[in-house]
């Protein structure tokens, strides 16, 4: 059981990882430009970006935990089927957003107030990269499906490509024809569609035979869109707490008042110390992806046995990797400050904060597993509940506590008690939300 989680788990996190290694080359990028300013902008354009990206993250999810569980009934056709419905949502939602995208800057830009120039390059950014959406939407469904159909590798080069790809380019925009945060913004337009013409190419050398599968009417059954699209807006209100989070957690950087130092130092601050959070959280959701996957087949083939197995050894895992990143951050912390940025401000005023970024994997790991387990139970309901429970009644209510008493430290804390609660809510919830999906036999 090990070796099925580890070949799943490893490609999953060998491309997650290429994702947080491309934010770190972005921000180091930027940290060693004139002015801390780069730094900002590209922390708010991006947010934009997760915000709508991570609002159709339920096109990943959601396609995922429904093909696995087909693929483990041996039902090829509803796999196939499945994905022509992710893909539809996908092209139509690029398309929106690109169509919308001067609205969408608007309201962005009224929420997330910064200083004046970051605002600038910030906007200059999103312009550029809102044309890479259909891609980047198109790329939800693919990698969905590739894992659902417990195919971890296609995904895994499809990332390596795509952020190959982006590094390549940064360098190239950035450093020699000097063009800052819009540089950064055209690589990543260049390579979400170089990934998405990988990802087709995969597709169509090894799994064009399942389209013979495939049928409109089925495809397009109501009952089946409507059982997607449930499952899928439970997933789109927990993602969406998820980014209000994220969105706040910024939006007070930018405005953070702390004695000695400028708000634009607090934003670079937390923007850079956040990269902490995001390598581990990528690594970790290596195995929350082959949770994806394994858990949808073991419910699918009703084996309730493996799912209990399957469901303790990824725990095991998450402990081992928790308790090795705690250590890294704790005995390296300083020494990746400073490969991320020469701004002394900004290394100066890291320091007091990184205590926070040394616990959170070993706070956060379970919240990042139960999400897999999660998905692939398609489980929606229950994981919507929980996040709404971590971001209503624990985040919020210990931010407007904690703030008053300890300034930018209270925001920290009131992200760590966030991705606890979320740990602990979802493992009192398990029983119900995924064992009750193979009824014990009598």
């Amino acid at each position: 059981m090990n070796r099925k989680i580890l070949d799943l788990a490893i490609p999953n996190i060998i491309s997650n990882i290429t994702i947080p290694l491309l934010g770190i080359v972005d921000i180091a990028l930027m940290g060693h430009l004139e002015s801390d300013s780069y730094i900002g902008a590209i922390a708010l354009g991006s947010l934009i970006f997760n915000f709508i990206y991570w609002g159709f993250g339920y096109l990943r999810m959601g396609t995922s935990g429904f093909t696995a569980q087909a693929y483990g009934r041996r039902d090829l056709p509803e796999t196939i089927n499945v994905f022509s419905r992710a893909l539809f949502i996908a092209l139509a939602g690029g398309i929106g957003l690109i169509i919308l995208q001067r609205p969408i800057e608007w309201l962005s830009f009224y929420i997330l107030k910064g200083e004046q120039d970051v605002e600038a390059l910030a906007a200059g950014y999103f312009r550029i990269r809102i044309w890479a959406a259909p891609a980047a939407l198109l790329q939800f469904a693919f990698m969905g499906w590739f894992i659902g159909m417990q195919n971890a590798k296609i995904p895994m080069l499809v990332a390596l490509v795509t952020n190959a790809v982006n590094i390549l380019f940064n360098f190239l925009f950035v450093i020699v024809w000097g063009l800052g945060s819009d540089g950064v913004a055209y690589g990543t337009v260049i390579a979400q569609y170089s990934g998405l013409l990988v990802a087709i190419i995969f597709f169509w050398s090894y799994f064009r035979k399942i389209l013979k599968h495939w049928s409109r009417s089925a495809a397009f059954n109501i009952g089946k869109i409507k059982e997607f699209m449930l499952v899928n807006t439970d997933i789109f209100i927990r993602t969406m707490c998820l980014v209000l989070v994220f969105s706040f957690f910024t939006a007070r950087s930018a405005t953070a008042d702390v004695i000695g130092t400028g708000e634009d130092t607090i934003l670079a601050v937390n923007s850079l110390l956040m990269q902490f959070f995001m390598f581990f959280s990528y690594l970790i959701d290596g195995f929350a992806h082959a949770s994806e996957a394994l858990i949808g087949r073991f419910i699918g083939s009703r084996s309730r046995e493996s799912l209990k197995r399957i469901i303790s050894l990824l725990f095991i895992w998450g402990i081992g990797i928790g308790l090795a990143f705690t250590l890294i951050y704790l005995f390296a912390g300083k020494s990746i400050i400073s490969l991320l940025t020469d701004i002394a401000s900004v290394k100066e005023n890291a320091q007091p904060y990184v205590f926070w970024v040394i616990i959170i994997p070993l706070v956060s790991f379970a919240a990042f597993l139960w999400d897999g387990i999660y998905i692939g139970a398609t489980a929606g309901k229950e994981m919507r509940n929980s996040m709404l429970i971590a971001t209503g009644a624990v985040f919020f209510p210990a931010y407007w506590i904690l703030h008053r008493l300890m300034d930018n430290h209270g925001l920290w804390f009131a992200f760590i008690l966030f991705l606890a609660a979320r740990g602990i809510s979802m493992s009192l919830m398990a029983k119900k939300a995924i064992f009750r999906k193979i009824p014990v036999q009598e």
